[in-house]
């Protein structure tokens, strides 16, 4: 949860979203909350946040959970998103803020993937919200956990 962390990261991996000024805002074992800020780098034709940054925040707010889940599992577990859906009911003219709050079922997902050595999947929600409380999209992001093969 260090900003200048999550910069260095973002840059050296994300550059994109470094360029846009995501940032993960918060995290823990339940929810995980990730922002983009409306400027004009970010935006659209129709005045908004365009769709792909606003999948962008709304990827980092579900993967930060991921990401958690499977941190030091003994086998390692590789993580991949295998579906995403999306709904834009209103314009993004502001800040946005995603937030997640799958973070028991990412853990269950690992730990049955670790036990069983099956692949396991998680749907995990996130809502994108402006400052006033208006919900300008939601997200829905299919996870595979599946047991790397040691060798």
């Amino acid at each position: 949860m260090n900003p200048f962390l999550f910069r260095l990261h973002a840059l050296f991996n994300v550059p994109a979203g470094f360029i846009a000024g995501m940032k993960l805002i918060e995290l823990d074992a339940e929810h995980a909350a990730s922002t983009i800020p409306f400027k004009w780098l970010n935006k659209n034709p129709f005045k908004s946040i365009y769709f792909a940054v606003q999948s962008m925040a709304a990827e980092l707010s579900t993967a930060s959970l991921a990401l958690l889940a499977i941190e030091g599992k003994n086998p390692s577990v590789a993580l991949i998103i295998i579906d995403m859906e999306a709904e834009f009911p209103k314009k993004a003219t502001d800040r946005v803020t995603f937030r997640c709050e799958s973070g028991l079922e990412f853990f269950e997902a690992v730990e049955q993937c670790v036990e069983t050595g099956e692949a396991t999947t998680v749907k995990a929600k996130t809502v994108g919200t402006m400052s006033d409380g208006t919900i300008v999209s939601t997200f829905h992001f299919t996870w595979s956990f599946k047991q790397r093969v040691s060798g």
